[in-house]
C-alpha cells in the first residue's frame, strides 16, 4: 500500500525543474545582458556563446559573463576568448566554482578591471595536454603544435596578469592552483566580490 506522503514526493519528483536555456530563463539572461559558461569548454558552447555576445552587442550596454568550468578544447575557448574583445562592449568577466585550464583562458578575455570572483572560487593554470597518436611524422608535427599552443598560452597569461613570462613557464610545469585571494595577488583577478551591486 502506498502512503499518502509517497504520492506526494511522486507528484514533486515529476515537476519540471528550471533549464538555464529554457525560454524564460533565456529571456530574463537576455534582459540583464549575462551569458553562462558551465561545463567544459567545447564548439557546442563556443558557437552558443558567440551568438550571445554578438546579440548584445547590437545595443550598449556592459555584459556579464559568469564563467564555472574545468576547460576543455583549447581551440573553443580560444573562439569565446576572442570573441569577448571583439564585440567592443565591456564584458565583465566573473568567476565562480572553478575556473580552469581554458575556462581559465576565457576568464583573461576581459580586461583586468573587469575581471571579478566570488570568494570561493579556485583557479587553474596548466600547460596544454596532448595525447597523440599515429605516424611517428604526424606525433612529431603534433607535438611541435602543442608546443606553439603552450608558448601562446603563457604569453597570454603573463601579458594579462603582469606576471614574468619565465615565472608563468615554471608555474604552469604543473598543475597550479589558486584561491580567489591568490589568484587576485597573481593578477588574475582585480576584485573579489560578495554581491552583484559591487560590479
Amino acid at each position: 500500500m502506498r502512503r499518502a506522503d509517497q504520492e506526494d514526493d511522486d507528484k514533486e519528483d515529476k515537476s519540471p525543474r528550471p533549464d538555464p536555456q529554457s525560454s524564460e530563463i533565456a529571456k530574463a539572461l537576455y534582459k540583464s545582458r549575462t551569458v553562462l559558461i558551465f561545463g567544459e569548454v567545447d564548439m557546442k558552447m563556443a558557437e552558443r556563446v558567440t551568438a550571445q555576445l554578438l546579440a548584445y552587442a547590437e545595443s550598449e550596454g556592459d555584459i556579464r559573463v559568469i564563467v564555472n568550468s574545468p576547460g576543455g578544447h583549447v581551440e573553443s575557448g580560444d573562439t569565446i576568448h576572442d570573441m569577448v574583445r571583439f564585440v567592443g562592449n565591456r564584458v565583465k568577466m566573473i568567476g565562480t566554482g572553478w575556473v580552469a585550464s581554458a575556462g581559465a583562458h576565457i576568464f583573461l578575455g576581459a580586461k583586468r578591471e573587469n575581471r571579478y570572483c566570488l570568494p570561493f572560487t579556485r583557479f587553474l593554470l596548466h600547460q596544454p595536454l596532448g595525447g597523440v597518436r599515429g605516424q611517428a611524422s604526424d606525433i612529431t608535427i603534433e607535438a611541435e603544435e602543442i608546443l606553439k599552443m603552450r608558448a601562446r598560452l603563457i604569453k597570454e597569461i603573463a601579458i594579462e596578469t603582469g606576471q614574468p613570462y619565465e615565472k608563468v613557464v615554471t608555474d604552469t610545469e604543473r598543475n597550479f592552483w589558486m584561491g580567489a585571494e591568490e589568484a587576485q595577488k597573481y593578477g588574475l583577478v582585480n576584485k573579489i566580490v560578495t554581491s552583484a551591486s559591487e560590479i
